[in-house]
């Protein structure tokens, strides 16, 4: 990506929609020392703006974990091991 003489660069539209980036959109950037970290300023959303947000959000990642038909907390189990501290076996 290269950056204008301006300083400007395009954000990648998967970026933008994964975000929610629209047009108007607040956006910083975070100086993470050898990094830059994009995030969305959501400091002027309302509740129900933020809600709608998360609501859209969600529904984009309905479906896309497969547990192997593991309820939720055998799945956390799975994915951290046997933890001796816990479980004696």
């Amino acid at each position: 990506m290269r950056v204008t003489e301006k300083g400007q660069v395009t954000i990648p539209k998967t970026i933008r929609d994964r975000l929610g980036i629209g047009p108007g959109s607040e956006v910083d950037f975070v100086d993470k020392g050898t990094s830059v970290e994009l995030v969305r300023a959501d400091v002027g959303l309302d509740r129900d703006e933020r809600l709608r947000w998360i609501a859209y959000h969600l529904d984009h990642m309905r479906g896309t974990l497969d547990t192997g038909g593991l309820d939720g907390k055998a799945y956390v189990d799975m994915l951290r091991g046997p933890r001796e501290d816990l479980d004696p076996d």
